[in-house]
């Protein structure tokens, strides 16, 4: 396994950004290949954006997301972006650095460029379709011609995973997360961070999972995503559990809390049935 941790490094002084230089990092879990015995292989990669609304990266859904998704003969990468006090645009943009680098990297991370997944859950999910509903968008389009020299489908991701994430600024809103990465344009630019107003028919097809009973993101958040994805005609998948509390993680033992709250075995088809849709779709 390539297993490593890369620095992104991108000149936010250059680019008047204010940032307080604490470096955002992926850390790569890529599964050998025995060309020798297998012929040659390319794997798809999951782009995972652990949780923490803004504030801190839950280690929940990091590491066991993407050893699940080795399993699978996925290969992973885990994205800890720019978290308070940097605001907008920071995430973003290492998130479209983040799939630029996969794809300058796929012969040697045996990765189908094609098949680039972005993951993230909660405000991790915020993170991933962000980069989904504005990859074609302005507040992207300088940064990628002239700091990546690219052009912006070159950070398209491929297809969307969210699970329980953080998508409208409206009425059910997880509001710590826009004001943390808002700051003081927090009025100014509320709306433009409500991401079920993003989509287009450009947005990569999506799967997304949530829980009736989540008490910190509501549901309505998957619900106006996936609407918006049907009134776009692009392709999704939606699963609303019953039950189940805020950070589930893979559902499993193995994310849970030390009180058991984050425990919920009905739920933890999801990842099987995210296995499949890549397999089908992807």
């Amino acid at each position: 396994m390539l297993h490593e941790t890369i620095n992104i490094d991108i000149d936010y002084e250059a680019l008047e950004i204010k940032h307080n230089d604490n470096k955002a990092i992926i850390t790569t879990y890529i599964l050998d290949s025995y060309p020798e015995y297998q012929g040659e292989r390319k794997r798809p990669l999951v782009i995972i954006c652990p949780g923490g609304g803004y504030e801190h990266h839950s280690p929940r859904e990091g590491e066991a997301i993407a050893i699940k998704m080795n399993s699978f003969g996925f290969n992973a990468c885990i994205l800890k972006y720019s978290l308070i006090p940097n605001e907008l645009p920071c995430a973003l943009f290492e998130a479209a650095y983040t799939i630029a680098y996969a794809r300058a990297h796929a012969d040697e991370w045996s990765i189908d460029p094609n098949k680039i997944v972005i993951a993230g859950f909660s405000s991790g999910g915020h993170v991933a379709a962000s980069l989904g509903t504005m990859w074609n968008k302005d507040i992207l389009k300088d940064f990628v011609n002239n700091t990546l020299k690219l052009t912006q489908k070159d950070i398209r991701p491929n297809g969307i995973l969210l699970g329980y994430p953080v998508i409208t600024s409206g009425e059910y809103a997880h509001r710590p997360s826009f004001v943390r990465i808002l700051g003081k344009d927090y009025d100014k630019k509320l709306e433009l961070v409500s991401l079920e107003n993003r989509v287009d028919a450009d947005t990569p097809i999506t799967f997304l999972w949530h829980t009736v009973q989540d008490g910190s993101v509501a549901m309505e958040n998957s619900l106006l995503f996936a609407n918006a994805l049907r009134k776009n005609k692009v392709p999704f998948e939606l699963h609303i559990f019953p039950n189940g509390s805020h950070g589930l993680g893979l559902a499993t033992r193995e994310t849970d809390m030390k009180d058991g709250s984050k425990f919920q075995p009905e739920c933890a088809c999801w990842v099987d049935m995210f296995k499949v849709w890549v397999e089908k779709n992807i």
